[in-house]
């Protein structure tokens, strides 16, 4: 019987190395989609980050608390680091002023073969970081509220009024980048459809990503 994400962790923190490489093959996919349309560099570093936060920090999983919200809650964590120490916000990242493009400015690593996809993409940069990663997550991981709540450290109850400011911004934004009024109404006719496309469509780009390991043992 295959084991759950919970079960894999604990073997793996109690130095069960193929529960871990186990792991990390099941997720490694939604964590590189979560690094790769916001940084343009070390999406590998970011990743085994990740998942060594994620084994190492035994203090923040609770039994009520849900597996991938845990890991994208130690992405977002890894983000916001690596953006603090790269650039200027060494003091504070404002995730709901500071966006991706703002940081680390250029196209998304993520491919995309429509147009209204490559547009998604650059407006979903374009917006504040946590308005970013709530609509990635929701669109392309379908978490719950509770799920997204924990993530962005937030009650649950504040997470609607997040989805909907954040689907807001992204109109707005899609309407300031579309080439032509057409291109905008084709993406806004159907923009839920066009944004979970691209969670099967998006493609890494020149990624030199060590798919065959896991980033190794807990200390």
């Amino acid at each position: 019987m295959q084991r759950s994400d919970l079960e894999l962790l604990e073997a793996w923190r109690g130095g069960d190395l193929s529960a871990g490489n186990e792991l990390f093959h099941r997720h490694f996919d939604a964590v590189c989609r979560f690094f790769a349309n916001k940084v343009h560099e070390d999406v590998d570093d970011l990743i085994q980050r990740t998942f060594l936060g994620c084994v190492e920090g035994r203090e923040r999983l609770r039994g009520d608390t849900g597996f991938r919200g845990y890991l994208f809650g130690v992405a977002r964590n890894v983000l916001r680091r690596y953006f603090r120490d790269k650039r200027y916000f060494r003091e504070r990242f404002a995730g709901l002023e500071i966006s991706a493009e703002d940081v680390a400015p250029g196209p998304s690593l993520l491919l995309a073969e429509k147009r209204e996809q490559q547009l998604l993409l650059r407006a979903l940069r374009a917006l504040p970081l946590d308005h970013q990663i709530t609509l990635e997550l929701y669109y392309w991981e379908s978490l719950s509220g509770r799920e997204l709540a924990e993530i962005l450290e937030v009650p649950e109850g504040t997470v609607r009024g997040r989805i909907r400011r954040a689907k807001e911004l992204l109109q707005e934004k899609l309407t300031e980048l579309a080439a032509s009024p057409e291109h905008l109404q084709t993406t806004l006719a159907n923009l839920e459809s066009w944004a979970r496309s691209l969670r099967e469509q998006a493609v890494r780009r020149g990624l030199d990503v060590h798919t065959g390991s896991t980033p190794g043992e807990p200390s």
